[in-house]
């Protein structure tokens, strides 16, 4: 008998064409989309052709893909949950002046758990996602196309998470997933990469922040010389290393955010010299193993688009890891803190506390 696969289907081009791969091989193809975010509780307007949510389009675009395959479509709301287990925590980070990603928590409770869950009421004995990563002998590597791999993002789900997990486009670049899906006339062949926040896209952040948290004024101060130089708009309106938007009218010399004090709901800023910006360690927490390597050597990764910096790891207490390495810009109280060995995604850690020369820096 055919095995039978439940994949993710976003309305994307990237889990269209796994799906399309995988009926190809021969499985049983089931689609499953989730709707994990409700726009309406903000009474959102939408202007474009359909006048409808971009939720409501993507799975209109999924029901097309699926029509086209002749593979069944199931939706199922993870709406509550994606709340509970993922806004929630987004929105209290914030509120502490930190960085979050919350799709590595859509990850890690969503779509490798509640969605896998779901999956096996569907008779599934294999669930897919068009994540660009791969899977190979219970080890989690980094895509070929190194410019679209995911692994950052799945760093951060437990082992167990991905027993049974395929990733059929995983193998293949950006450029070649787009040609089949022309080759194969998928609706979606073309449609741009969905961008933003997990599950709610693509929006002005300060403005949707102010739905859910209200932003007190606060002083902006030169880290340099401590004069204050401006005003701010909220802190979790601000990110370690950010440039643009800062609020300093009338200077024209390079400038970027350098900290915060939540406490006295201080923004600090450095004017010219990027200094500042600058670390030789971290502390990570709530680190997640997915390998039952556990090196003392290895690279790492601050953020998603950032390049591996070599480290060296320091095992603490209380499930904590000290990195330390010898320069890294920006490192972000909030961020995942990513492990490598080499092509291998190792697990991650959440970014507490960053130092500069054995001393606490600026940040919170």
């Amino acid at each position: 008998m055919k095995k039978t696969v439940v994949i993710g289907m976003s309305g994307g081009v990237d889990s269209a064409v796994a799906a399309y791969l995988l009926k190809k091989e021969g499985y049983n193809v089931v689609a499953l989309f989730m709707r994990n975010w409700d726009s309406t509780i903000n009474g959102e307007d939408y202007q474009n052709e359909d006048n409808i949510c971009p939720q409501e389009k993507d799975y209109n675009d999924a029901k097309k893909v699926c029509e086209t395959l002749d593979i069944p479509l199931h939706r199922v709301d993870f709406i509550k949950e994606y709340w509970d287990y993922v806004f929630k925590y987004f929105l209290d980070e914030l509120n502490k002046g930190r960085t979050p990603n919350p799709d590595l928590l859509c990850n890690k409770f969503i779509k490798f758990d509640l969605f896998k869950k779901e999956a096996l009421k569907l008779g599934a004995d294999y669930i897919a996602t068009g994540h660009y990563a791969r899977l190979e002998h219970g080890r989690l590597l980094r895509a070929v196309d190194l410019n679209k791999d995911q692994t950052y993002f799945l760093a951060d789900v437990p082992v167990q998470g991905f027993k049974d997990v395929l990733f059929p486009i995983g193998n293949l670049k950006k450029s070649e997933v787009r040609e089949i899906a022309k080759e194969n006339n998928l609706w979606v062949a073309d449609k741009k990469d969905s961008t933003g926040i997990c599950f709610i896209g693509e929006r002005n952040f300060q403005k949707f922040v102010q739905n859910f948290l209200k932003g007190q004024e606060g002083d902006i101060v030169d880290v340099k010389t401590k004069e204050v130089i401006g005003k701010h708009s909220g802190l979790m309106n601000y990110t370690i290393g950010q440039r643009r938007n800062v609020g300093i009218s009338g200077n024209t010399e390079r400038h970027f955010v350098c900290g915060k004090n939540v406490k006295e709901n201080i923004l600090y800023v450095t004017i010219g010299d990027e200094e500042y910006l600058y670390s030789d360690a971290c502390k990570i927490a709530n680190v997640n193993f997915i390998s039952s390597v556990h090196p003392t050597f290895c690279t790492a990764k601050f953020r998603y688009r950032g390049e591996d910096v070599p480290v060296t790891l320091e095992y603490l207490e209380d499930n904590t890891i000290m990195v330390k390495y010898d320069r890294a810009k920006a490192v972000t109280p909030g961020q995942a803190c990513v492990l490598y060995l080499g092509e291998e995604c190792l697990g991650c850690g959440f970014i507490e506390t960053v130092y500069k020369n054995g001393q606490k820096l600026w940040y919170l």
